[in-house]
């Protein structure tokens, strides 16, 4: 993920990490790199549009939240929004979002772009709202990445979503996990287990992670869904598209058109 900002570079490891650890890592990631994430990103990302992942696919195209025109009036909740580019095209949309993340500091950066809709900064595991508020809940690379157990996060979105409500989030297609996080040819061989479990940790001198990412695999995503009282309408693979030359980490052109990069779920509440 590059040097920590202070200039000590962390050590990468693959290790244990619970949900507190991993919480407390993430946050204080994110608050130290939004700065570098939002001026490194912000261009691709916009500040209006709502994109599920590094291949750029669109909501305007995709529509897995529904069309348009049926986003009018309903009440949005965006899980790691960053700086909320999505839940301002929402509110374009006339939606009514509301823009959750871990972190003050993205937070900060929804603020400098600007919107009338309420931000939270809290942890999606904990999701500090009455049930049933929801009609949608989405998070374009928010959150499930990031925690140990992400049953925890869809049993909350489970809870605020009203009946029949929708949850769509994207993640790393869970096959990146095998190969090397690198865009050009050397991303392209299998390194490791599809199967090991084993947490990325970035860790500081003393061993205290101060950045975590946790791996599940399809069939665990889908039994994650499924138990904890979702149907899954789809998973969506998106292709790279020819238009699309920029490499954002390990995703590029090179490997997107040979292995998929982002795997997104469509549920919907029972």
């Amino acid at each position: 993920m590059g040097p920590d900002p202070e200039g000590t570079e962390p050590e990468a490891t693959r290790r244990d990490a619970d949900v507190a650890e991993s919480s407390r890592a993430n946050r204080g990631w994110w608050d130290r790199n939004a700065d570098e994430y939002q001026v490194e990103h912000g261009t691709f990302l916009g500040d209006d549009r709502f994109v599920w992942g590094p291949e750029g696919l669109d909501e305007v195209e995709a529509e897995l939240l529904g069309a348009p025109e049926d986003l009018k009036g309903r009440d949005v909740l965006e899980i790691g929004a960053g700086a909320a580019q999505c839940s301002r095209w929402l509110a374009a949309q006339g939606a009514r979002p509301v823009a959750l993340d871990l972190s003050h500091r993205q937070l900060q950066h929804s603020l400098r772009i600007g919107g009338s809709f309420p931000l939270v900064c809290a942890d999606a595991g904990a999701l500090p709202f009455a049930d049933a508020s929801f009609d949608l809940v989405c998070s374009a690379y928010g959150a499930l990445p990031f925690v140990a157990d992400p049953r925890l996060v869809l049993r909350e979105v489970h809870r605020v979503l009203r009946p029949g409500g929708r949850f769509v989030f994207s993640v790393t297609h869970p096959i990146r996990w095998a190969f090397p996080d690198e865009p050009g040819p050397e991303g392209l061989s299998v390194a490791a287990s599809y199967f090991d479990r084993t947490p990325y940790v970035e860790q500081d001198e003393n061993g205290h992670a101060v950045y975590v990412e946790h791996h599940r695999t399809i069939g665990d995503r889908v039994r994650d869904i499924a138990t904890s009282g979702f149907r899954l309408v789809d998973l969506v693979e998106p292709e790279w598209p020819a238009w699309n030359t920029a490499e954002w980490g390990g995703w590029s052109p090179l490997r997107g058109a040979l292995i998929p990069g982002t795997a997104i779920f469509v549920c919907e509440r029972d």
